[in-house]
């Protein structure tokens, strides 16, 4: 079975030819074709699978299932005679090969200088993550370990690639023990680091490029750590510089200033804020002040409008209460196609708030909260914010008329 993985005996070659041994559907109805020998990488051991395409359909996924390496296809071969041309995306090959190479670097640099095992690893498509078992990193671990795995890299040294066996393991400072048994693939970097590892990796430490650490935080007992190598520093450079440069236009500062420049910015929005928010208290007293006056004929103030949020009718009826204790609050709002409403009642009336707010929404097919004194809610415009505000008045009405 090894002979036939390509990936193995050279994962730096792009095409191959090879022999379809059988096209068959899997349960779920998706097309596979399975080779005599393939490049392809299945998804194994943190690293996902390659991509590319068999006798021109695109490759979409590559796993090994139940001892053999399935390529499922876009669409099924139309001839599975003779033999087939297989061609791999050497773009997203030869960066998973740096990404796991540079994992291996990083993995080995922790170690070596904290004693902390990577319990796991995860290459994915625009960062690569591992789990490292410590509960706390500090920025000069940090700093540490990023630097010794970069002078790893710049000093080239050549990986070397061992198939053992499990006796053979003795001879060697494995940095964690293997789960396979048999057919052991060691993964060497003479001096530095030894492990059982089943993945593509480039030939050299020197291929990786660079290795820049991104972020870190802690899961539970364990500290998940991101970072990037090869092409994908380059790439992210790239893209933070033209932010970078695009924002000190923005702000006017040069990037050296910029966070002094941002913190200023967000304190100024911080105390804007909060005098906006004064303000629209001090519009929503007089605007109580207002209704009151305006419905002083009247047992309650009750108003439809448009566009409100449920928080500011909420304030604007306890204002109302809180400058009169004789007066209910029945207010409405229409936003788009959904009603808002809240019933109150200041604190020498006696009528059931809550009661009078579920009644209102067996109309609309709403639901809320609240207690005797105060309640909320809301529902599908079923009937107009008018026809609402009516049906709560009336019922109110009714109530008072009933206590009499």
């Amino acid at each position: 079975m090894l002979n036939s993985k390509i990936y193995y005996r050279d994962p730096y070659i792009k095409s191959f030819d090879a022999e379809v041994l059988k096209q068959e559907k899997d349960q779920e109805g998706n097309w596979y074709v399975v080779l005599n020998q393939t490049a392809f990488y299945p998804t194994g051991g943190g690293q996902p699978f390659d991509t590319g395409t068999i006798a021109g359909q695109k490759v979409i996924n590559v796993e090994e299932i139940d001892g053999e390496i399935r390529h499922y296809l876009h669409a099924p071969l139309s001839e599975t005679s003779g033999r087939v041309e297989g061609e791999i995306d050497w773009h997203r090959r030869f960066d998973h090969m740096q990404q796991h190479l540079g994992q291996h670097i990083l993995s080995a640099a922790f170690e070596q200088l904290y004693d902390y095992e990577t319990i796991g690893f995860h290459l994915g498509n625009e960062i690569v993550t591992i789990d490292l078992e410590t509960e706390a990193l500090t920025q000069t671990e940090i700093e540490r370990v990023e630097t010794l795995a970069n002078q790893v890299i710049l000093e080239n040294r050549p990986i070397e690639v061992k198939w053992v066996t499990q006796e053979e393991l003795d001879q060697y400072p494995l940095r964690k023990e293997t789960k396979v048994k048999e057919n052991i693939r060691l993964v060497i970097i003479p001096d530095f680091d030894y492990n059982g590892c089943g993945g593509t990796h480039t030939k050299w430490t020197g291929e990786v490029r660079a290795l820049k650490i991104l972020d870190w935080e802690r899961q539970k007992k364990k500290v998940r750590l991101q970072f990037i190598c090869g092409d994908r520093v380059i790439n992210q450079l790239g893209q933070k510089q033209k932010v970078l440069l695009q924002l000190t236009k923005l702000l006017n500062a040069p990037e050296e200033e910029m966070e002094q420049v941002v913190v200023r910015m967000l304190e100024q929005r911080k105390a804007m804020d909060k005098s906006v928010e004064q303000l629209k208290e001090e519009l929503l007293e007089y605007e109580a002040k207002e209704l009151i006056e305006k419905h002083q004929a009247a047992s309650a103030v009750s108003e439809v409008f448009q566009n409100r949020s449920i928080q500011e009718l909420q304030k604007l009826a306890r204002m109302i209460i809180g400058k009169n204790e004789n007066t209910a609050a029945l207010l409405v709002s229409q936003q788009d196609d959904r009603l808002q409403l809240v019933c109150a009642r200041g604190s020498a009336r006696t009528e059931n708030m809550r009661s009078l707010a579920q009644s209102a929404f067996s109309l609309i097919n709403g639901k809320g909260g609240g207690n005797d004194s105060f309640a909320q809610g809301g529902g599908p415009a079923q009937i107009s914010g008018s026809e609402l505000l009516q049906y709560l008045t009336q019922s109110l009405m009714t109530n008072q008329e009933v206590s009499r």
